[in-house]
């Protein structure tokens, strides 16, 4: 199914028609009872929330809301863009401050175990964003750490990497020793959690 809706006009009234579009798009999503039309909003929602132009609007729209909600779905698409939609919206410090208010950080390191490449891919950049003074000891956890190990080692290349990144940048050598220590002593919390597909 496509969705016809109207292009913004460039102009002085850019602003409010960008908002318009957007608006319709979130309404499109709500109304429908198609799965493929609303895979189609979420993956255009997605898009939409890496151009920092439409932030204002999209938290007006409160999208992140829309996204985190994906997440617990059983439609793998769904999780798919609800996640990569996250992971774009986390750049943006009043966005960031939204997911971890609404307990994002659990909903995106469950999604940790999905066996989507892209899915999981987008789960640890946005815990990455997600990364604050106050947040990083719940990101660092232990089944976390974990779950980073075990994909350092895995056969993608670019998963393989971003979990290193992860490791490097979002906890101490210290937490990363006693990760592998607990993982070598047969005390995995991470236990369950599969490698992704490619």
């Amino acid at each position: 199914m496509v969705i016809k809706l109207k292009m913004w006009r460039k102009g002085s009234s850019e602003g409010s028609d960008r908002f318009e579009y957007l608006q319709t798009l979130v309404t499109e999503f709500q109304d429908t009872d198609s799965d493929e039309a609303r895979e189609q909003v979420l993956a255009n929602l997605a898009n939409f929330a890496y151009d920092p132009k439409n932030m204002e609007h999209l938290r007006e729209l409160q999208v992140a809301d829309l996204f985190l909600d994906m997440l617990t779905e059983e439609n793998d698409n769904f999780v798919e863009f609800g996640m990569g939609g996250l992971c774009n919206l986390s750049m943006d410090p009043e966005c960031r401050h939204v997911i971890l208010e609404s307990r994002g950080i659990s909903l995106v390191t469950n999604c940790l175990s999905s066996r989507r490449e892209e899915t999981v891919l987008s789960a640890i950049t946005t815990l990455m964003n997600l990364a604050t003074p106050s947040s990083r000891s719940q990101i660092a956890d232990p089944a976390v750490l974990q779950c980073m190990l075990r994909f350092s080692l895995s056969e993608s290349p670019r998963l393989r990497s971003l979990a290193a990144v992860f490791l490097q940048d979002c906890c101490t050598a210290e937490q990363v020793a006693r990760a592998e220590r607990q993982m070598t002593q047969g005390r995995q919390t991470a236990v369950g959690i599969p490698l992704p597909e490619n």
